[in-house]
């Protein structure tokens, strides 16, 4: 069974878009590419990976997710770079 993973991508426009996966790096390509993509990033490509995390079923990757898009932006910048400086 694959993991679920709650990303987050920056758009062209330096807006943030928080989504569920479960599979990175298709699900980033189908941003960029438009084939699936979600319209709110189709009028904002390029994106680029900015966080993720894994989740271990859809129902919590959603509540996640959910949980994310309650945050201010700057909360979620904030999220961001936490995780950037966290060793692997």
């Amino acid at each position: 069974m694959n993991p679920w993973y709650v990303y987050i991508v920056e758009c062209n426009d330096a807006t943030l878009y928080t989504g569920i996966t479960t599979n990175l790096a298709r699900r980033v390509g189908d941003h960029n590419n438009g084939t699936g993509s979600a319209r709110y990033t189709r009028a904002r490509r390029p994106v680029k990976l900015v966080y993720h995390e894994t989740a271990a079923c859809r129902s919590s990757a959603t509540r996640r997710e959910l949980e994310i898009k309650r945050l201010s932006r700057n909360e979620k910048i904030c999220m961001i770079r936490s995780a950037a400086e966290q060793p692997n």
